[in-house]
């Protein structure tokens, strides 16, 4: 069932959106987004490192304990199955790669770490980045943590545990929050908290993405209601993909854009 409404949402969000050549925005700070984020097919050097990693973990056949503080239900599941079906793509992982790069984000906070690929793509840009990702199972932030080294990542912190206990103490012990990528507990009411908790170390630059917008009717929800917080000014609707802007110089509007 779920898989016909995406495919439902999806046909409408395709017939709505607009194509990513930027033609019809009139936002200048959108449309040089578009064209220098969005259209940006460039291959950087490190991407060659994350890929081959995601090669590896497809491979490990190796059965794994998931806590799930999500569902509340824990399960055993191979590597090779959650880096195959869970994982963000190569195409999103280096979308967050060139967004952070752009925006040269120096403080990054990450809900929900799983295997360490989108952790990579967003710690990469620069060594001045401070990446912290929050993570609830152990067994997965384990082989993050071993995928970082491989790769010669020193720049994330890697927090184990249940992030409605964790992330009160992480956000007091940051000063600024300069990109969030929001993929952990997709129930609206968590999402909604960890956004409000976040807020106040949110300033005019800042960037929050927003993973699986259209996961659910709840977590679509979700999504409206962030669109319509006085803090937020422009989004962008790239349906796998929500991203939010605080800019007060942008007009308070809302893209669709096809990706």
């Amino acid at each position: 069932m779920r898989r016909f409404r995406l495919l439902y949402k999806y046909v409408i969000h395709f017939l709505s959106a607009r194509n990513t050549n930027g033609f019809g925005i009139h936002s200048p700070f959108v449309f040089h987004f578009t064209n220098y984020v969005l259209r940006n097919k460039g291959i950087y050097y490190p991407f060659a490192k994350v890929e081959s990693i995601r090669s590896e973990l497809k491979k490990n056949k190796s059965l794994i304990d998931i806590k799930d503080f999500g569902t509340g239900v824990d399960r055993k599941r191979r590597v090779a199955d959650v880096a195959t079906k869970s994982l963000k793509s190569p195409k999103y992982g280096q979308l967050l790669f060139r967004m952070v790069n752009y925006f040269n984000s120096e403080s990054i906070l990450e809900f929900g770490t799983s295997l360490g690929i989108t952790t990579s793509y967003l710690a990469l840009p620069s060594t001045k980045i401070h990446c912290i990702t929050l993570e609830g199972c152990p067994q997965t932030a384990k082989i993050a943590t071993e995928s970082f080294n491989k790769i010669g990542l020193k720049n994330i912190n890697v927090v184990v545990g249940n992030i409605d206990d964790t992330l009160v103490q992480v956000l007091s012990e940051i000063d600024k929050l300069d990109f969030v990528f929001f993929d952990a507990n997709h129930r609206s009411e968590f999402v909604l908290n960890y956004f409000e908790q976040c807020l106040p170390k949110v300033n005019d630059n800042s960037v929050m993405v927003f993973d699986d917008i259209y996961w659910s009717e709840d977590m679509e929800n979700a999504w409206k209601k962030i669109k319509q917080h006085s803090k937020v000014m422009s989004t962008i609707d790239l349906f796998q993909i929500g991203i939010v802007f605080f800019n007060p110089d942008l007009h308070k509007k809302h893209y669709k854009i096809r990706y």
